[in-house]
């Protein structure tokens, strides 16, 4: 005895429920969907960054990835969290108002959207940011160099610096009763 389904259960179960349960239930997929892949990706501890691809990402393409053009020193970690804490702003400003679904209600919905935003903007800026970090350790750089000392001495310097010593030998070779010089006195 065989048994001969028609050609989709499910998608005669699907045509023959409410519209608006039908959405509810897609809906709730969804979210169970995401949360089970945040769940693999935090066990994995890939995160956000595992998301945006080491080389011809999307973001690479934009030129918004490692801005790091022509400079061949690292950029110290303090500047790469400045840039950090700007995107986390730029990022948790982006997402939806409406999002208790996925983030709660109140308070606590509050603080893990703004966590959210700000593993987001870490990924980034570990990626290579938006150059912002760049642009400041660049000025500060710039800023070092132009308060630090020239280390050679220019030639007007050194001139002036010779007169004050021949200056200052002459007076102590002048003897103070006369006025004549100490070596005058000595060949008489």
């Amino acid at each position: 005895m065989a048994i001969s389904p028609p050609s989709d259960l499910v998608l005669d179960v699907v045509k023959a429920a409410d519209p608006d349960s039908m959405m509810a239930a897609r809906d709730k997929l969804r979210t169970a969907s995401a949360s089970n892949q945040a769940a693999v990706l935090t066990a994995s501890n890939d995160g956000f960054a595992s998301m945006l691809g080491s080389t011809g990402s999307d973001t690479m393409k934009a030129g918004l990835g490692n801005a790091h053009h022509g400079s061949t020193e690292k950029i110290p970690e303090t500047y790469r969290k400045f840039e950090a804490s700007i995107l986390s702003t730029f990022f948790k400003e982006m997402m939806p108002k409406d999002s208790e679904a996925v983030y709660g209600k109140g308070t606590a919905g509050d603080f893990w959207k703004g966590m959210m935003a700000e593993q987001m903007a870490d990924s980034v800026s570990k990626q290579g940011g938006l150059g912002i970090a760049q642009q400041v350790f660049q000025q500060a750089l710039n800023k070092q160099k132009l308060e630090a000392p020239t280390a050679t001495p220019d030639q007007k310097n050194h001139d002036m610096a010779l007169n004050m010593i021949t200056d200052i030998e002459r007076r102590a070779l002048i003897s103070p009763q006369t006025g004549t010089d100490k070596t005058d006195n000595d060949a008489a």
